[in-house]
């Protein structure tokens, strides 16, 4: 190496690099514009005796494998031209001509790579997914929130190792496109701030080293640090009682410094959370939001940060607390986009010169020829799931309708009550590995039909045909319920229970008496007065449970949604429950009743009943919520403000 020649290129460029702020210097290319730490890393001849690395990341593809969701299968560059992306067959492609005489790449990604809401990903319990990423040679991958969305035993014992649970070759390990069982990912799964507990070790190890050559033979180290989303175990898909996810920037710089210690030079944050940095895919202005407060004050020791989570997509170089630049970048969603990062290492101390870092978002375009082999990947897997859609799992002899009566009771309301009673009853995940209270069942269900914010977990009505045992095939099942949200069941006061009830009825921002109707299992009855005072319209004597009126001071197990125990369906009421038990997922889960059941027959009526005063108090005018109309063709969550909502965590208004 000339080593005259290296201080000399780095004396000629220090003034740039000191000056360089979040405006990236930008040189066009064919795909996208390339932010430098300074114009000289543009400099072909700057490569010189250096060693370089390529990191190549996706985020957020959630199983999307044939194509992108119709809303982001058009992404935006600089001067407003757009592109059309997404598919894992083209980005196959893509990948092999960015991977093209590098020595040192390495492809990974900060999270929510499987768990979305495609169906064949959604139904096959994301196997089509590992496999797609299995063949695309994904090195590792930080766990996003939601890869928590079953159990981090699912994560760790199925999804990594490929061991199968109850139900192989009907709701897990289906034979992939080559005709093998599902033998698990390739790559491993990283966390350095999700916890067992309050205060136990983490699910997944913090970080991971690999090594790139240099000339001479010798062998340099990149540690790669992974961020889980913080608050991902309240979070409704995601819920998990037995998880903790610690605060990422103290996770992040003692792993830095462990690193340091270790003797790495280069280290790259991958971190799911995010952050918005304008409009266009290429590049990146007025940066807000978690992952930006972050990177502001992470260890200097960072050399790159890598997000993901909040579905946009940004490439720029932000200045750490040192001052110096590095990438701060953010690659969209559903396969839009791959980032590519050119790091140059001195080769004898094998830290990051900084001036010379490179970034570009390469999108992920549909104008060349899809690779063969992912093609036949998700075309097989496209397949399979039309098949197993198609299997009959159950009857019914009756119709279930969303269809409110006056009192706010509907047939497909209780049928959802009764299956989410009979779901806290059976056992748990065989992955489940959360701690579980002596009692985990439910004393009754309560299922939120209207809630003023978002949407409730039934989609569709269940409607008979002209036969007598009308077949009901899995993807019908499958729509009619559910969103990827857990069941819960939890203890709560007598009091609590009835507040619940009381909070049904509440004011919008018009001034509006509006009633969000809470469904209840079949051996619950209870009557309200709607023109009585606020508080006072559910009598305690008036609520049975299984047959014993509601005693205030007693303790019972409700079982409910996620959503509606975290405070996001509008009962806060239910906030302060107490030993909380897991269950399976709404998506898995009621199909498994239609299954245990056999054949549906009519639900009890008559379970919410009115008394005969007056519906409206004087003087106040009232408006009955009804179930939204369910997204023609896919589950509620598929839909584009709730997807991005649900992501971060939160119940979006619509």
């Amino acid at each position: 190496m000339d080593e005259f020649g290296r201080r000399r290129f780095l004396m000629a460029t220090a003034t740039a690099a000191t000056a360089a702020t979040a405006g990236a210097f930008g040189v066009k290319s064919l795909t996208g514009t390339a932010a430098a730490a300074t114009r000289a890393a543009h400099d072909a001849q700057s490569a010189a005796g250096y060693v370089d690395v390529q990191l190549l990341n996706i985020t957020d593809l959630h199983g999307y494998l044939a194509t992108a969701p119709a809303q982001d299968s058009v992404i935006t560059g600089a001067g407003g031209r757009q592109y059309a992306v997404g598919g894992v067959a083209y980005m196959a492609t893509h990948l092999a001509r960015l991977r093209a005489g590098r020595a040192n790449s390495f492809f990974f990604a900060p999270g929510d790579l499987f768990s979305g809401w495609d169906f064949p990903a959604f139904t096959l319990a994301d196997e089509p997914t590992i496999e797609a990423l299995n063949r695309l040679g994904l090195d590792f991958a930080t766990a996003g929130n939601h890869e928590f969305d079953r159990t981090p035993g699912f994560l760790r014992q199925h999804m990594e190792q490929g061991i199968p649970y109850e139900g192989a070759g009907q709701t897990n390990s289906f034979p992939d496109s080559g005709g093998a069982r599902f033998h698990g990912a390739d790559f491993r799964y990283y966390s350095a701030n999700a916890v067992s507990g309050a205060g136990g070790a983490t699910v997944l190890p913090p970080y991971n080293i690999e090594w790139v050559d240099a000339p001479g033979g010798k062998r340099l180290p990149i540690g790669f640090i992974h961020l889980t989303l913080l608050g991902t175990e309240s979070g409704g898909n995601s819920y998990q009682p037995g998880l903790t996810t610690l605060d990422e920037l103290s996770a992040a710089n003692l792993c830095a410094a462990r690193l340091k210690a270790l003797g790495v030079g280069a280290i790259v944050l991958s971190m799911h959370d995010g952050a918005v940095a304008g409009s266009e895919f290429d590049s990146g202005s007025e940066p807000s939001g978690p992952a930006y407060e972050l990177a502001l004050r992470v260890s200097s020791d960072i050399d790159a940060i890598v997000t993901g989570h909040w579905h946009c997509a940004f490439n720029m170089m932000l200045p750490g607390p040192d001052g110096r630049p590095r990438p701060f970048v953010e690659a969209g969603c559903h396969g839009q986009i791959i980032n590519e990062i050119t790091l140059r290492l001195d080769p004898d101390t094998g830290t990051v010169v900084r001036a010379l870092t490179t970034s570009v978002n390469h999108p992920n375009t549909r104008d060349v020829d899809p690779d063969p082999v992912l093609r036949e990947v998700v075309d097989y897997w496209t397949g399979y799931a039309k098949q197993h859609a198609a299997t009959v799992i159950g009857r019914q002899r009756a119709s279930f309708r969303r269809q409110l009566s006056p009192a706010g009771e509907s047939t497909m309301g209780n049928l959802v009550a009764d299956w989410a009673l009979w779901a806290a009853a059976q056992p748990a995940d065989s992955f489940d590995t959360s701690p579980r209270p002596d009692r985990a069942d439910a004393d009754l269900a309560l299922i939120a039909l209207a809630p003023r914010v978002g949407r409730s977990v039934i989609n569709t009505d269940l409607l008979a045909g002209p036969a007598l045992d009308d077949p009901i095939a899995f993807e019908r099942a499958w729509r009619a319920v559910g969103y990827g949200c857990p069941l819960v069941s939890a203890e709560v006061s007598g009091q609590q229970l009835h507040d619940a009830l009381e909070q049904q009825w509440g004011f919008n921002g018009s001034g509006l008496l509006t009633y969000a109707p809470l469904a209840v299992s079949g051996n619950v009855r209870y009557s309200f007065d709607p023109a009585a005072p606020a508080g006072h319209r559910v009598a305690p004597g008036d609520v049975l449970i299984s047959g014993a009126a509601l005693r205030l001071e007693a303790s019972y197990r409700v079982v409910t949604t996620s959503y509606t125990w975290t405070g996001q369906d509008g009962y806060p009421a239910l906030g302060g429950y107490r030993a909380p038990a897991r269950h399976r997922r709404d998506v898995e889960s009621f199909p498994a009743y239609v299954a245990a059941m056999g054949v549906l027959k009519a639900v009890s009526t008559g379970r919410v009943r009115t008394t005969d005063s007056p519906y409206l108090a004087p003087g106040r005018e009232a408006l009955m919520l009804t179930p939204a109309d369910p997204v023609p063709g896919v589950p509620a969550p598929v839909a584009a403000a709730e997807q991005a909502a649900r992501d971060a965590g939160r119940r979006p208004a619509c």
